[in-house]
């Protein structure tokens, strides 16, 4: 894993830190890179339950490292392409990669989260802020868009004319406004202790439940209403029909039935 992203597994939760605290933890090439690295990473070690997301250093992340992707012409194209249109590209993935994952994702803000910062937070399933962050979707005081995907999550937590004006003014938000509009989930004075907590909250529950419920909630939390009743159903007998056959197997087996396990 590149030394832009560190990746520590604990008590089956993947603890993920942006590795730049020199550079405030500013996205250039590597760092994007490092980060569709470690969700792959994740993605592969099945006894993973859930992922706290953090920074190293003085701030989350404070956007992106415009002087170092921007002195190459070609680092942007790279972090542009796509095959087609609706696929993610490198700058997307960033972001809805933690979307993709099976597992809860909880990022732990502090400091500066800003631009990209912001929309990579925007990935997690869960923020949590320290009190003193400032938050900002700040792209367009450069005269530039939000390209990084964090417009699904925006979609899902907040209303249009709010996630407008955030992108507009690129205003910088405390903690508390944050709150208040719904970019944020919760402040709290430690917000990785926070995560921890809320992380073995999950652990109690029954793995193939969270999954569904993240897969569901995702995929059809902005759909039609015949589409949402088809699949919280049919999610629903897929958990039966697993859970039936665990219990049956550790039985069989003479073992205690526990989602530890």
């Amino acid at each position: 894993m590149s030394s832009r992203v560190e990746v520590k597994v604990s008590n089956q939760i993947a603890y993920v830190y942006l590795n730049r605290p020199d550079k405030h933890n500013a996205l250039d090439m590597a760092m994007f890179k490092a980060i569709a690295a470690a969700q792959t990473q994740i993605r592969a070690d099945k006894s993973i339950r859930a992922v706290i997301l953090s920074g190293h250093g003085e701030d989350f992340c404070s956007g992106l490292d415009i002087k170092s992707v921007m002195s190459n012409r070609w680092s942007a194209l790279r972090l542009l392409w796509k095959w087609l249109p609706g696929n993610a590209n490198l700058a997307q993935k960033v972001s809805i990669g933690w979307r993709r994952l099976k597992i809860p994702v909880i990022a732990a803000i502090h400091g500066r989260c800003w631009g990209g910062g912001m929309q990579i937070a925007l990935g997690a399933d869960y923020r949590i802020a320290a009190p003193h962050c400032s938050l900002s979707i700040m792209e367009s005081k450069w005269g530039l868009i939000p390209d990084m995907s964090g417009t699904l999550s925006l979609r899902d937590c907040m209303s249009k004319d709010q996630a407008m004006r955030l992108t507009m003014t690129a205003k910088e938000l405390t903690a508390e406004q944050a709150l208040q509009l719904n970019l944020i989930s919760e402040v709290a004075e430690k917000p990785i202790k926070a995560a921890e907590e809320f992380a073995e909250e999950i652990k109690q529950r029954s793995p193939d439940t969270v999954k569904a419920v993240k897969k569901l909630y995702h995929k059809r939390w902005q759909d039609f209403d015949r589409y949402i009743l088809a699949s919280e159903t049919l999610s629903q007998i897929k958990i039966l029909l697993g859970k039936n056959q665990s219990i049956a197997v550790k039985r069989q087996q003479g073992k205690n039935i526990s989602y530890k396990d």
